[in-house]
């Protein structure tokens, strides 16, 4: 185990895309959001199974995303990207059948005089400010997008993890108000849209965290598991400090492990005060600074030294650790190193 072990549960994304699916209408399809490789996790694994599930639908960030995940997935799904027709994306568009999510007026107006047959979707902005027409450039470009035949029109909620956010029934307001009378296909709920209810499910929802065991689905199977190898072991007196700038000080005499992984690693050096992993069933406390390798581990209540610990369980998942970070889940996924060997269970 010269590095660290990132268990991955493909069984458990399909369950989840299954829950998920199974809270909106038959007639509302359930897609995927699997940008910036399936949240960490590996597209190219995560996106296959999810296709044996039956999701029909993707979405990445970016053009380049979707030509990677097209050569995984081959001709028949719909993969949209959510940065739209960028500068430079024309070729990788065609070539990649990638349907842009056009976000301004700019890339309405690329999308049209480049790839004028090309498949397009539409995005809106209804109070993230963030990406999306506004209702005013909605307004004066309306006319011309739909008679171009756009196959999606969408809207991203920026609250749905708190559930009775007014900005939510905002959003719902003000996305009913820009489209009702479209027949183009609208979406508006990603994971925290799908729990809030049907009247924000429209004609697909777009789960991303959720279907990695993350929050705000809090009844998502877990996806991952973390092993970090121990390096060595050794004794220290008290009065003695550990890590950079000698932030811990032993107040008795104690056993320290030092453990495989880091910053580098995606364990974020907030996390050097207040983390815990577990050898077994044994919490044991981190004790000095996170560095970019290592961490360092007070052992001292065990009976023998481990050869390994582990940081991610089904019972201390990414928002546990993302919680000791002062952060969030999707911030811990996103950021596992690749230094990591990852193992999967299910899919191909």
């Amino acid at each position: 185990m010269p590095t660290g072990i990132l268990h991955i549960d493909l069984e458990a994304i399909a369950a989840n895309w299954r829950a998920l699916d199974a809270l909106s209408s038959y007639d509302c399809e359930t897609a995927a959001t699997v940008k910036a490789d399936a949240y960490g996790l590996g597209v190219t694994q995560v996106a296959p199974r999810l296709f044996a599930e039956g999701c029909r639908a993707f979405f990445v960030a970016t053009a380049d995303e979707g030509l990677e995940l097209r050569r995984a997935l081959g001709p028949e799904p719909r993969i949209y990207a959510y940065y739209g027709h960028m500068t430079g994306d024309t070729a990788t568009l065609a070539r990649a059948d990638v349907v842009p999510l056009i976000c301004s007026l700019e890339q309405l107006m690329r999308h049209l005089e480049a790839l004028p047959r090309h498949p397009f979707g539409l995005q809106l902005d209804t109070g993230m400010n963030r990406l999306g027409l506004k209702m005013e450039e909605w307004a004066a470009v309306a006319e011309l997008a739909l008679r171009a035949e756009p196959v999606l029109v969408t809207t991203h909620l920026a609250s749905s993890d708190v559930p009775d956010a007014a900005q939510n029934t905002d959003q719902l307001a003000r996305f009913h108000e820009m489209t009702d009378g479209i027949s183009v296909p609208r979406s508006l709920a990603a994971t925290g849209g799908i729990l809030l209810g049907g009247e924000y499910h429209f004609d697909m929802t777009r789960p991303g965290i959720g279907l990695f065991g993350g929050l705000p689905f809090a009844k998502a199977d877990p996806v991952v598991a973390l092993d970090l190898p121990v390096i060595s072991c050794f004794d220290i007196a008290a009065g003695e400090a550990v890590g950079y700038s000698a932030t811990w000080t032993a107040r008795a005499p104690s056993r320290i492990a030092t453990v495989g992984g880091g910053y580098a690693d995606g364990l974020l050096r907030s996390l050097s005060q207040g983390m815990e992993v577990m050898v077994g069933p044994v919490p044991c406390n981190v004790v000095g600074r996170v560095s970019m390798d290592l961490l360092t581990v007070d052992i001292s209540h065990l009976d023998r030294d481990p050869e390994s610990v582990r940081v991610l369980d089904a019972h201390r998942g990414v928002d546990t650790l993302a919680a000791s970070a002062g952060t969030i889940g999707y911030e811990v996924l996103t950021s596992m190193g690749r230094r990591y060997k990852r193992q999967y269970r299910g899919g191909q």
